[in-house]
């Protein structure tokens, strides 16, 4: 059993926030400590990330057995990105842990599919890998600056991030491997409509790694579900609206 880093603080209900891809825990920090005055806030490095060692075989679903043995009863579950089909697994097969769902900036299929044209081009995640192996510091600064792409405040907010970033040790080789297969051949298109916990959406309108287009779908799907959309915001609304992210949970937690 792999033993995971996960920093909790705050009072009051329990939110466990799950990363993406290639990112650590660190990554909250514009808005850890006001969610700490809202929630008792479990901040999780999933394996491989940040302080948590890797495990095999990284699968989707072992990622999802392994944060399931930490979660609260009847928390909040959030997940960004590729820690949003992590959170939607977990919603899935242990429906009784999880009162409440919120899915930040993720999609239920990364990878583009002859029916799902709100993916990425298989070959270009392949490439990401290729690249990864060769040149990490330059593969990531690209992958960071992707992520600002299309937001306002970009300027503002890529410092930020790569330094939050770059506070930590590398994520394990093996870990970003296993995560990019994940993005590739994961897709939950076809039991997303089984989750029946509220659900908060949150996405920015300018995304160019997760489509917009996707968390639209995802909102008629699911019976329950808030949708937010961030104007002039790329792929971390909660870097780029702080403020307003903290706001939204908040409301959720209260009046959905």
């Amino acid at each position: 059993m792999t033993a995971l880093h996960i920093e909790t603080s705050g009072q009051g209900s329990d939110l466990v926030l799950l990363h993406g891809w290639a990112m650590h825990s660190g990554i909250w920090g514009s808005v850890r400590d006001s969610l700490a005055q809202r929630f008792r806030l479990h901040l999780v490095d999933l394996p491989g990330h940040g302080l948590s060692p890797m495990c095999e075989p990284g699968t989707l679903e072992h990622l999802t057995g392994i944060v399931a043995d930490i979660l609260p009863q009847n928390c909040m579950l959030g997940g960004w990105s590729l820690g949003g089909q992590v959170a939607m697994q977990l919603a899935l097969c242990q429906p009784e842990r999880i009162e409440k769902l919120i899915l930040i900036s993720t999609t239920p299929c990364f990878a583009w599919q002859n029916d799902w044209t709100f993916g990425m081009d298989r070959k270009l995640l392949q490439l990401f890998l290729e690249n990864l192996k060769l040149n990490y510091s330059t593969t990531i600064n690209r992958f960071l600056t992707l992520q600002m792409s299309g937001d306002r405040d970009a300027g503002k907010i890529l410092p930020q991030l790569r330094k939050s970033f770059f506070q930590r040790a590398e994520p394990d080789p093996a870990a970003l491997e296993k995560g990019l297969k994940i993005l590739q051949h994961s897709d939950l298109r076809g039991c997303i409509g089984d989750i029946r916990q509220p659900v908060l959406i949150m996405h920015g309108d300018n995304d160019v790694i997760t489509n917009p287009a996707a968390a639209d779908w995802m909102h008629r799907q699911l019976p329950q579900s808030q949708y937010v959309k961030f104007e002039h915001c790329g792929h971390a609304p909660f870097l780029s609206y702080p403020e307003q992210f903290v706001a939204h949970l908040n409301d959720f937690r209260t009046n959905s």
